[in-house]
């Protein structure tokens, strides 16, 4: 709402702003005594919450309970703690208008120059499969409301949502307060945080059967919007053709390729990690021991276990590469077991870009790591395809079910009437690099 009160010729200028009082609730408690002290230290007023309170306090550090800010209890088991004008004020009041200034005085509220908020944890409660009644108790409403009105009012309070940036806010505390230009930084990203956040939950409940306890996904039908979000993970080689530029942005509740960890080797490029994911969705398509092997998007060799092999995942890897030997030269290869010796010793003979796994054993990442520039990757932990998988197409984007291939279910490609390891395909030639038939029936 505008009016006169915010015309932009009676603001007075607002740029150095030192800290006199800050609002700390926090559901990560990294950093958080680190924090504390150094406020104290610089006779900063720390204003907390529930169990942030009982952190501060417990470290030595003097603070004062919110509700003897408010003169209201913490209610509704903690529903309600900082929804009060007492804190919304001092929150939102622009100190560069005299008016504000003045009401303040008048209410008896005293402003406040730093708020550090974090939300519950909402991404993770979901990821740990709890039942619909522990993930609603995780959708936070006043941490959210702090953090959208301190940012609104970035004028006058500096807003950290992240304890990744407790360095840089305790150094601009003990040198004389905060500058407009971080104050705008901080506030982008406490948006973004509160947009992430809004989107985690709009997602789960996109996907659920709302009113049910269990909260069973229901796949029955399109969501009314569709999202992808994330934070810039890493900056990439090069992007699809070498003079290109790449990034890799990585979703808090993912669990696939762009959450692997690398163990060893050159930095992932854009294909790279295209690959790589193309190749982990085709080696788990499969409940045996499988192996997949990519080039350019496209499959060189697919392959499940011999029956009855002693080392299974070296099995499959064999029949894979078998497929087609020349396309395989360079290769992506994922395999949907740990990646044994003697899987190790035939990837150690054959060029190969990128190895992915969900581990390897001790004496394979031995061998495999004096192969100076093989990427080998591990994959999480609940590695997982998604709901829906897109392709970003001129002015939107298409979207289709994450469903497996028919095989998926016990049913192999192997079993049929053809002799078990004949590799499905049409021989190619040496000199033939087209990736023809290749999944190994």
């Amino acid at each position: 709402m505008s009016g006169p009160r915010h015309d932009p010729s009676l603001f007075r200028d607002r740029d150095g702003i030192e800290v006199a009082r800050a609002l700390v609730s926090v559901s990560d408690k990294t950093g958080l005594v680190e924090l504390a002290a150094a406020l104290a230290a610089a006779g900063v007023e720390i204003v907390s919450t529930g169990s942030t309170a009982s952190t501060i306090a417990a470290a030595g550090f003097p603070v004062t309970q919110v509700q003897d800010v408010t003169g209201f209890p913490e209610s509704l088991d903690g529903r309600v703690k900082t929804l009060h004008p007492a804190v919304h004020a001092g929150l939102l009041a622009d100190l560069r208008l005299e008016s504000h200034e003045v009401q303040l005085a008048e209410l008896g509220i005293s402003p406040f120059q730093l708020v550090v908020v974090n939300l519950y944890p909402f991404v993770e409660t979901v990821a740990s499969g709890a039942p619909a009644s522990e993930v609603i108790e995780q959708v936070d409403i006043g941490g959210p409301a702090m953090v959208r009105a301190s940012a609104k009012n970035h004028a006058n309070v500096a807003i950290v949502v992240s304890p990744s940036s407790y360095a840089e806010v305790i150094a601009a505390v003990g040198s004389g307060g905060t500058t407009l230009e971080q104050r705008r930084r901080l506030a982008a990203a406490a948006f973004a945080h509160t947009a992430d956040y809004d989107r985690a939950v709009a997602d789960y409940f996109r996907s659920t059967v709302v009113g049910g306890e269990a909260g069973t996904p229901t796949g029955a039908a399109w969501p009314d919007a569709w999202e992808v979000a994330g934070d810039l993970a890493q900056v990439l080689r090069y992007g699809e053709n070498s003079h290109q530029d790449a990034a890799l942005y990585r979703r808090a509740d993912g669990a696939g390729i762009a959450q692997a960890v690398q163990l060893h080797g050159k930095e992932m490029s854009y294909n790279n990690f295209v690959d790589a994911d193309a190749a982990v969705r085709a080696a788990y398509d499969f409940a045996e021991p499988a192996v997949a092997i990519i080039k350019h998007a496209n499959p060189c060799g697919i392959a499940v276990a011999a029956p009855r092999a002693v080392d299974a995942i070296a099995s499959a890897h064999r029949s894979a590469h078998d497929c087609d030997p020349v396309s395989a030269f360079g290769g992506v290869i994922a395999a949907n077991r740990t990646v044994t010796l003697g899987m190790a010793e035939t990837v150690k003979e054959i060029f190969t870009e990128v190895l992915v796994a969900p581990g390897f054993d001790d004496d394979a990442l031995t061998l495999l790591k004096t192969k100076r520039n093989l990427r080998l990757l591990t994959l999480p932990e609940g590695y997982r395809r998604e709901e829906l998988e897109a392709r970003h197409i001129s002015g939107g984007t298409s979207c289709s079910p994450g469903t497996r291939s028919p095989w998926t279910g016990g049913v192999s490609p192997r079993r049929g009437p053809w002799r078990q390891g004949t590799p499905w395909t049409t021989r190619p030639s040496r000199t033939s690099s087209s990736p023809g038939r290749r999944a190994a029936r």
